[in-house]
């Protein structure tokens, strides 16, 4: 999807505003990153005890290893990029183009993952 389709930037835009204007959809947001982060971090710990126990099983398990030290990296951006805008939107009422560019291009990676 192109972000530069006039309707679509608009609407995200405006749903965007509103989300981030919102303390309660902030505070949201956050929760569902930590519970993913909680969740992912299980997961992992999981994995890593089935791995002790014999590291033949490294071959078995890098590759979801892999995925859930991603995981975790994406949520890391989530909350760096959450708490960037905030900050900006307590300098300024307004976020650029490019911010809302780069909001909808992650959100558009993330849906495709």
């Amino acid at each position: 999807m192109n972000f530069l389709e006039i309707g679509t930037t608009e609407k995200f835009r405006v749903q965007l505003i509103s989300f981030m204007s919102s303390d309660k959809h902030i505070k949201e947001a956050i929760e569902n990153i930590r519970s993913d982060r909680e969740t992912t971090r299980e997961l992992l710990d999981d994995a890593m005890k089935y791995l002790a126990a014999d590291q033949s099983r490294h071959r078995d398990m890098g590759l979801t290893l892999a995925k859930y030290v991603e995981t975790l990296q994406r949520s890391n951006e989530q909350l760096v990029k959450l708490c960037g805008l905030m900050s900006k939107s307590e300098k300024s009422d307004e976020l650029s183009d490019k911010d809302f560019a780069q909001i909808f291009d992650q959100i558009q990676k993330s849906e495709d993952k």
